[in-house]
């Protein structure tokens, strides 16, 4: 296999806060090939102040100077898949999973979050992160030295262009065509699967996270610059097995997933049962009516996060139960 494509984070292969079919690819790959995305996060406002000692990478500083703002989050990309077209799943193995930083940030501001009307003012706190420990320290916790949390890092945004009527979409909402999924299930050694709508997928990915929990509450996990080893490759859809994909879904070591996405909790909880129900029904000879009993058996829903206008809700299926 060739060496993998090495996409630096910088004015050029970045975008502010957008998906768009109209952004040009930054880098193009055949399917099975990795490509090395390089990640930055945060706006001026939430960068620790010089007297904390920390580094703020000169190219996110770049970015902050040049690059105009569109939306939420920074985001490296896209990638081209050579021979991908609409209809096809684009298939992310997420191989590696390197921290890019020695600190990271967790905020909440007024109007957003699950409890805006409890918090109406702005607070961040910067976090300092051991790499050789994978973990971060807290400035609160059982004792006065704070609390060490262990890491489990991911890519809250990994997404592909959005059809060209769609216009340009800001990174904040998770759609059909993933972006802001904010899923911890994604860390390092999991598979993410997205529809794709436009030739070359026109993969990109962003808004790095070094540990979060289920809701993501306040707004944010820890947000932190990561570089991600991302293996992508093309599954063609149409199958009885793999029929064309609509919503994001993806596979851990031990779970597969499906997910569900709408400004009302209720209905993303309905098409993440729905996905899940279409998606045993496609590997084994159970009915819909079957499916839906195993389903509240046997079957986890997750909150996934409260605070990105579109929420989420996510299905979890133990390997081995039926298949």
């Amino acid at each position: 296999m060739p060496e993998p494509t090495r996409v630096a984070a910088s004015v050029a292969n970045c975008r502010w806060g957008a998906f768009d079919a109209s952004f040009p690819p930054v880098a193009s790959i055949d399917p099975g090939e990795v490509v090395i995305l390089e990640c930055l996060s945060g706006g001026p406002e939430v960068m620790p102040p010089q007297e904390k000692m920390m580094e703020v990478p000169a190219a996110l500083r770049e970015i902050h100077a040049k690059l105009p703002r569109l939306g939420a989050h920074v985001i490296t990309g896209p990638v081209e898949v050579r021979g991908a077209q609409p209809g096809d799943a684009l298939r992310i193995d997420i191989e590696k999973i390197e921290l890019g930083a020695d600190w990271g940030f967790c905020g909440f501001r007024p109007l957003f979050g699950t409890l805006p009307e409890d918090f109406p003012y702005r607070r961040t706190l910067h976090i300092p992160v051991d790499r050789a420990k994978r973990t971060c320290r807290l400035p609160f916790g059982p004792s006065e030295n704070g609390l060490d949390l262990p890491l489990a890092p991911f890519f809250g945004v990994m997404g592909v262009a959005p059809p060209r009527d769609w216009g340009m979409l800001n990174t904040k909402e998770p759609r059909a065509i993933g972006g802001n999924l904010d899923n911890k299930e994604l860390t390092e050694g999991t598979t993410l699967y997205l529809p794709v709508f436009n030739e070359g997928a026109l993969f990109s990915a962003g808004d790095g996270h070094g540990v979060q929990g289920d809701g993501e509450v306040c707004i944010n996990a820890l947000e932190i610059c990561l570089t991600g080893h991302f293996r992508l490759s093309l599954v063609k859809g149409g199958g009885a097995r793999d029929p064309v994909l609509k919503w994001p879904r993806a596979e851990t070591k031990t779970h597969y997933i499906t997910m569900g996405m709408n400004e009302d909790l209720d209905v993303a909880m309905k098409q993440a049962l729905r996905e899940m129900i279409a998606f045993i029904c496609s590997r084994t000879n159970l009915s819909d009516a079957d499916a839906y009993q195993f389903c509240s058996l046997a079957v986890d829903f997750h909150v996934t996060q409260t605070v990105n206008g579109e929420k989420g809700v996510h299905g979890l299926l133990k390997k081995g139960l039926l298949f």
